[in-house]
């Protein structure tokens, strides 16, 4: 799974005050629009721009490729409890069959037992595997999950975030991104 980002719309990478992307996954990007005015509020500085210019009859600017915002923005430490943020979580992968396709969420302890729909409770799994165990216990039905479910961290999000990169990476966002992971000998 990728995300797709067009070349043609000259998107902005935007990186925190710290000179690390706002997120990963998605890529923290704004529209060249968004980013003109960002420009023009002063809410960024330009780091790198792309070759091509826009102008108005008194103005020209060339487009911004990365901007860095000026004032700090704190992550949060924890993460919202969203289908994709589950789906993340578990590397867009069912945990009971290791199937990409078709995805949708299970609860491990089925609502029907007392399960609840949380951090803990909940995990990615196809149609076919959820429909399998039904409202089922796992042990019952005899599907355990590959991985137990549980309360991701911004940063756990962000490392799964980078298995899936996008389609598209312009080379001025390459020094970046991912300039935190281990370098090789």
């Amino acid at each position: 799974m990728t995300i797709a980002v067009s070349p043609q719309a000259l998107p902005a990478l935007v990186l925190n005050a710290d000179y690390r992307p706002l997120s990963y996954y998605p890529l923290s990007l704004w529209s060249w629009q968004d980013t003109i005015k960002a420009v023009f509020l002063d809410r960024v500085n330009i780091i790198a721009e792309y070759d091509h210019a826009v102008s108005s009859p008194s103005f020209s600017m060339r487009l911004p490729s990365v901007v860095c915002l000026k004032t700090y923005v704190k992550p949060s430490r924890n993460p919202a409890f969203t289908r994709f943020n589950v789906f993340l979580r578990d590397r867009f992968q069912c945990q009971y069959c290791g199937s990409r396709e078709d995805l949708t969420f299970d609860h491990v302890v089925p609502r029907c037992r007392g399960g609840e729909t949380t951090w803990d409770n909940v995990v990615a799994a196809c149609s076919p595997c959820n429909l399998k165990k039904g409202s089922k216990m796992p042990r019952a039905a005899g599907m355990i999950p590959e991985q137990l479910p549980f309360q991701p961290t911004v940063q756990d999000l962000h490392n799964n975030g980078r298995m899936f990169p996008p389609n598209y990476l312009h080379e001025s966002w390459i020094d970046y991104l991912y300039w935190d992971t281990e370098l090789e000998p």
